[in-house]
């Protein structure tokens, strides 16, 4: 029977339910006791259509029922996998057994004896885990992250020639642009994500402590590490041979580390966001229906960037425990890895999550231009840096001093900064130059900086 969704323990099998359909096929238990099938299967086959094995041999008909298999597998075949844990007590011993149970159907028996032949079930595990990493990465979280990309990457263009405040330790500082805080952000992810991306993933297929001790005794002339690595390499892995009965999982550390770091910097985005909606720097676009307070009415809430921090720093809380702690194994091996390696579909649908509330956030913005200008209009202050760095220029060693003790703690207009400049000692370009200069043509480079930026 169907959960109902309203008695869900996690919201990610709740309330959020709706939004990870790609994701429950990969990251499930389900999605698990397939993958570790796929890596039963493609064993068996690398062995039986290996020369050095005589007693078996591919035949048409074993390729093609265990293609069949594999593509058949469902909800209903994953039900008969976990009837047979029942008596098992063991995940990966079940689907061994399953997989037997379907070749003796076939007329394949056979090949029985070589079904999860000198294989541990750490071989299985640390491949699947790949797999779903793999198959994770590719159809759901990398393409959440370059539609971040893109979107932030549209608005730093759109946005380039906005002039903004800037502030330093929440103070008035030098003016920028609004699409150059943007392409600054975008830059920072576009940094993990290609990390994300492109980081190799792992995997061992060595047997019980990693020196495929039963594989030399059986078969002493066959090259086992070609065939491993063949195994590993066609699942879209990259092998590694020096492990214990477990890849040691420092691999899937550093990428979860990445992934952190892409969510630490959402993080930073969603409270900066955040912050220039509560300065009126963005409006956000009213939806009909939606109720942004029970008892103001006229409360528009930043709620998608309030979610989706919330839901980073859930996705990063599981993430850390995750690299800090699968890395650690007493001795060859031991099972303590097993229970936190089941949460990985946590923190993935935790971040998803996220992804999707802030890209809605980002759909609901438009720029305030008028209160970025009355903001800029009222911090004449912010060009002291422009004068005392000019000044400097034209040789005046107490520039800095100047401006400070005419600046610091007091309010300036344009009348009393311009008086300022016209009794200084400077050649009458640098004069005019800073007498024509207001807070919002003060923006450096920052408009074509946004402008040339692409990820």
């Amino acid at each position: 029977m169907k959960m109902d969704s309203l008695l869900a323990i996690s919201p990610l099998d709740g309330r959020y339910a709706r939004k990870l359909d790609d994701l429950k096929p990969l990251a499930s238990e389900f999605g698990l006791i397939k993958a570790r099938l796929q890596v039963e299967i493609a064993w068996l086959m690398a062995l039986a259509e290996n020369p050095g094995l005589p007693e078996i041999t591919l035949t048409a008909h074993l390729k093609s029922t265990l293609e069949g298999i594999l593509k058949n597998f469902d909800l209903t075949a994953a039900e008969e996998v976990k009837a047979i844990e029942k008596t098992t007590n063991h995940d990966v011993k079940a689907v061994e057994y399953y997989l037997r149970q379907q070749l003796e159907q076939h007329g394949l028996k056979t090949f029985l004896p070589f079904v999860h032949f000198a294989l541990t079930s750490e071989d299985v595990n640390n491949l699947s885990y790949g797999l779903l990493l793999k198959a994770v990465r590719e159809q759901c979280l990398t393409p959440a992250m370059a539609s971040i990309l893109k979107k932030l990457t549209a608005m730093a263009h759109e946005y380039a020639a906005i002039p903004m405040l800037s502030r330093t330790h929440g103070q008035p500082a030098t003016p920028t642009t609004l699409g150059k805080e943007i392409a600054t952000l975008a830059a920072r992810l576009n940094r993990q994500y290609q990390q994300c991306l492109n980081l190799p993933i792992l995997g061992k297929l060595n047997g019980a402590v990693g020196n495929f001790n039963a594989h030399v005794v059986a078969y002493p002339d066959l090259d086992w590490l070609a065939v491993s690595d063949s195994v590993i390499q066609s699942l879209g892995l990259t092998p590694n041979h020096y492990t214990t009965q477990i890849e040691p999982h420092d691999n899937l550390a550093e990428w979860l580390h990445t992934l952190m770091r892409f969510n630490t910097i959402l993080i930073d985005a969603c409270r900066d966001m955040w912050g220039y909606i509560s300065l009126s720097y963005f409006t956000q676009q009213a939806q009909k229906n939606e109720v942004g307070s029970s008892t103001m009415p006229h409360k528009i809430n930043p709620i998608d960037f309030e979610n989706a921090e919330g839901n980073l720093g859930l996705a990063n809380a599981l993430a850390d425990h995750c690299a800090n702690k699968l890395p650690i194994s007493r001795w060859q091996r031991d099972l303590s890895d097993s229970t936190v390696l089941r949460n990985l579909g946590s923190l993935w649908g935790y971040s998803l999550i996220a992804y999707f509330a802030f890209q809605q956030g980002l759909g609901k913005l438009q720029p305030n231009t008028a209160k970025m200008q009355d903001d800029l209009e009222g911090s004449w202050e912010v060009l002291a840096e422009a004068i005392q760095t000019v000044m400097r220029r034209a040789g005046h060693t107490d520039a800095y001093e100047q401006l400070k003790l005419m600046t610091r703690g007091e309010k300036i207009t344009a009348t009393t900064l311009k008086q300022f400049v016209h009794q200084l000692s400077l050649p009458e370009d640098l004069k005019a130059r800073l007498d024509a200069l207001t807070p919002d043509r003060y923006i450096g480079l920052a408009a074509q900086l946004a402008k040339e930026f692409e990820c």
